[in-house]
């Protein structure tokens, strides 16, 4: 391992015309999915595989914000 960072994202990730959550769910990815909403999922997701399901156009990304960010500022992660 080279030791070169990967941050994790909190995201929403929204199904692609023709797709659905469903499909999002069976992705062969490390997805730690935290929410299931109508029409998305919202998940914590290294920004390696953000990069790829934009590559290949799985899934459209919305970026809501640091992991670790969110944990830091989480009262119930102390």
């Amino acid at each position: 391992m080279s030791g070169i960072s990967d941050p994790k994202w909190v995201v929403r990730l929204h199904p692609v015309a023709g797709g659905s959550v469903e499909r999002l769910l069976r992705l062969p990815y490390a997805l730690d999915i935290w929410q299931r909403e109508h029409g998305a999922i919202v998940a914590s997701v290294p920004e390696s595989t953000l990069g790829e399901l934009e590559r290949r156009k799985l899934a459209r990304v919305e970026r809501i914000r640091p992991t670790a960010d969110y944990e830091k500022d989480d009262p119930n992660n102390q």
